[in-house]
């Protein structure tokens, strides 16, 4: 299957746009996607919050497919929690502060990522994650993405907060069929 994204192309675009005040490197980073993937980058500002394994924060949908998505996350607060384990390899590009983690193989030392600094979650893999105060990255997914649904959108399920829910599945079923229309899978 050919991909649309790549994550050096990802971080490489990111890396143009770091040190910028938040609004106008969100905005840069945005208007950069939609010219290098024409068509494909949702620019319509859709901020959802987001919980999942004790992990909370807020995402911006720029992508939605089958096979790939691309999002901007962060929060101004800080969180930790646990990353989940999903059928996707998922690719963090850090834009501004930082974020700790550690895996079942390696977990006597974190691993730190920092600005312009790409943190990679191989398919079936997890990990303990703590990201500090003032942390935003792009984000790409790549693998079966509907499959990492269920566990985005515990938070959601266990604390019963229905607009979440609704608005994740709302863009991203939205994207989807858009992306399958244009013969991307």
């Amino acid at each position: 299957m050919a991909y649309l994204f790549d994550p050096a192309d990802l971080q490489a675009l990111a890396k143009r746009h770091l040190g910028l005040p938040h609004e106008e490197m969100m905005a840069a980073i945005t208007n950069d996607l939609a010219k290098a993937y024409p068509g494909h980058i949702h620019t319509k500002e859709n901020w959802i919050l987001s919980i999942c394994g004790g992990v909370m924060g807020i995402m911006r949908v720029l992508h939605g497919s089958l096979s790939e998505y691309v999002l901007i996350y962060g929060t101004p607060i800080g969180t930790e929690g646990y990353s989940g384990r999903y059928r996707a390899d998922i690719w963090d590009v850090m834009l501004t502060g930082e974020m700790w983690t550690y895996t079942e193989e390696d977990f006597r030392k974190a691993l730190v990522s920092k600005p312009g600094d790409i943190a990679y979650l191989r398919r079936r893999q997890a990990k303990g994650v703590r990201i500090f105060e003032g942390s935003w990255m792009l984000e790409y997914g790549r693998g079966a993405i509907a499959t990492a649904l269920p566990f985005a959108l515990t938070g959601a399920v266990t604390s019963l907060d229905l607009k979440p829910i609704l608005q994740t599945l709302g863009i991203y079923t939205r994207l989807t069929f858009k992306e399958l229309c244009r013969g991307k899978i």
